[in-house]
């Protein structure tokens, strides 16, 4: 793969922060948009733009056409029939879908939910306002001092209480791969569901949701080269037929009384309001564009320069590295901290001298709290960073070193 040649693709790497030319490395709170997304989000809302599923007329058949082919696309991505794919606005929002609709309505008082300390908040605080709803209780499977979920503490906590076991494909602050069939087939023992959270690993990885045997699946668009507010939930189709809505009005209706409304079919049940339309259009292309390049080629380019830059950051002084230390079993994201130096500071210094990295929690705070600090840096890679990334992450450090003596 050639990043230098994709990176042209990408018309705002191409300026300067502060005086120096720009080095995004913050690709795990949101990628970049390539020229293939931005100009056909641009040609849809000049030729195509309107609502779905509604109008008879040209353009309402037009969209709803881009629309459709957005979920088929996106399907076929994950290896999933097309009926159990929602558009939502978010990830977060595809997680508190499955928390409210079936959480709320399956979970009773003395039911255990399992999640890990190594959750994002959406994956975390869903489920706690489920469980405050119904009496279910929430348990943590622990990780590791190399960032590794403990599968011996998992089959511990695993019973005939777990209704549900609520896990990140790809840590957000660790880089951790999850064994996620390894942990649904012993999931699935006991009678529980898998929710698994896909944000992270979507985007940089082959993903095979029949492969891994979850029960619902959530993604985001933003992550992987398509506009914000556009996310996805895949869920078992056997299991969707039997949720009641998340929300109430627009597609999601087959019929309405006054007293009482019948529902559509899924996944439309399940998509209430006018969707977010352009920006599935920009999903499916987005789609397209990563497709072109190729998974292997992705996953091939995140593990190099992963494996360069934690080699270049364990030959500084005063670096702890969080998570795995092997770039084959991890995701393309490095977090750090230097010396005593708060991130925060690390990360205004290195915007000075154009480096965008992400400083803080991570929305991660059982973690921190894991780990033994408030905050770390985080270095994310995506398909157009280039070793000269690296080496100006690098050198940034060094001055900040430097600066704090």
């Amino acid at each position: 793969m050639d990043a230098e040649a994709i990176r042209k693709d990408f018309p705002v790497l191409f300026q300067q922060v502060n005086g120096y030319p720009l080095v995004y490395l913050d690709n795990g709170a949101t990628s970049h948009r390539p020229l293939a997304v931005i100009d056909e989000v641009k040609r849809f809302e000049e030729e195509d733009n309107s609502n779905v599923h509604r109008s008879v007329h040209t353009l309402g058949q037009r969209a709803t056409v881009l629309f459709e082919e957005a979920r088929t696309k996106l399907a076929t991505l994950l290896n999933a029939p097309s009926n159990g794919l929602i558009f939502t606005k978010s990830a977060t929002e595809s997680l508190n879908l499955v928390a409210y609709a079936w959480g709320r309505h399956h979970l009773t008082a003395g039911d255990e939910v399992l999640i890990t300390e190594m959750e994002h908040h959406s994956n975390i605080v869903s489920w706690q306002l489920a469980c405050k709803d119904t009496g279910a209780i929430i348990r943590a499977i622990p990780v590791d001092e190399n960032g590794i979920l403990d599968q011996a503490a998992y089959e511990k906590l695993l019973s005939n209480k777990t209704k549900v076991v609520a896990v990140t494909h790809v840590s957000n602050v660790l880089g951790t791969i999850n064994p996620i069939a390894e942990m649904a087939a012993k999931a699935h023992e006991v009678g529980a569901i898998v929710v698994c959270d896909g944000a992270q690993a979507v985007p940089h990885m082959a993903v095979d949701v029949k492969a891994l045997d979850c029960d619902f699946y959530a993604g985001t668009g933003h992550k992987m080269c398509a506009p914000t507010g556009i996310g996805f939930l895949w869920g078992r189709p056997s299991i969707l037929e039997n949720m009641e809505p998340f929300h109430g009005g627009g597609d999601m209706i087959l019929d309405v009384w006054i007293d009482h409304s019948t529902y559509n079919d899924i996944p439309y049940k399940f998509e209430a309001g006018t969707p977010p339309i352009s920006q599935a259009v920009g999903l499916g292309a987005a789609i397209d564009y990563l497709n072109h390049i190729g998974w292997d080629a992705i996953r091939e380019h995140e593990v190099e320069i992963t494996r360069y830059a934690l080699d270049r950051l364990a030959a500084l002084p005063d670096i702890t590295v969080y998570g795995p230390k092997d770039a084959e079993i991890k995701a393309g994201l490095v977090s750090f901290n230097i010396g005593d130096i708060h991130p925060h500071d690390v990360g205004t210094i290195l915007d000075g001298k154009g480096v965008a990295i992400r400083a803080g929690h991570h929305c991660a705070k059982p973690l921190m709290r894991k780990l033994g600090v408030g905050a770390t840096n985080r270095a994310s890679f995506y398909i157009y960073n280039t070793h000269s990334d690296v080496d100006a992450l690098v050198d940034a450090l060094e001055s900040c070193r430097e600066m704090f003596g």
